[in-house]
């Protein structure tokens, strides 16, 4: 299952011929984005729907939360990604934490410039408890890294990708989720 986490996307683009496809024949609806969000760097893994498999992908620096939004929208737009997947850092009883209001406010901004661009891009919200701890144990398992600082958010993403495929129905849309803070 660990291999299947990171697992190369060496699939073909699927050619559709939907409305969907002709207006935007950039879109991949097959791909999504995972985003283990933090305040210092941000986790990211591509995924597909295809093949129910993630690869990490990439370590974003973050600016007390905030991305770089141009390069984080290129991103999007360049791989052709249909949904994004943001993690949501619940607390063990399924609270809320002040990183998990933080988080559930960059999807909303996230959604708010997919919107602006005009990227047909849904934005998804989806419980990450625990997949940093997991993340490291897999990375240390499997001689990833070589010291417990080092960074494994890229791997974390993998997991909360992994969580999203074995239960899509879980993850809440962002404009769906009434604003609480």
């Amino acid at each position: 299952m660990v291999d299947s986490l990171l697992a190369t996307d060496n699939s073909n683009a699927i050619n559709s011929d939907t409305d969907a496809s002709v207006a935007q024949p950039n879109v991949k609806p097959h791909l999504i984005l995972a985003l283990d969000y933090g305040v210092k760097k941000m986790g990211m893994a591509l995924g597909n729907t295809v093949t129910e498999t993630a690869r990490a992908f990439d370590i974003l620096v973050m600016n007390n939360g905030q991305p770089d939004w141009d390069n984080l929208l290129g991103i999007i737009q360049v791989w052709g990604v249909a949904k994004v997947v943001v993690g949501l850092p619940l607390n063990m009883d399924g609270s809320s934490s002040i990183l998990s209001k933080r988080a559930h406010k960059f999807a909303r901004r996230l959604a708010h410039r997919v919107m602006e661009q005009h990227l047909p891009v849904t934005v998804t919200l989806c419980d990450e408890r625990l997949t940093s701890v997991a993340a490291r144990e897999i990375a240390w398992d499997n001689g990833w890294i070589q010291n417990e600082r080092d960074p494994i958010d890229d791997i974390a993403a993998c997991i909360l990708m992994s969580t999203y495929f074995a239960d899509p129905s879980s993850s809440l849309a962002i404009d769906a989720i009434k604003r609480t803070d």
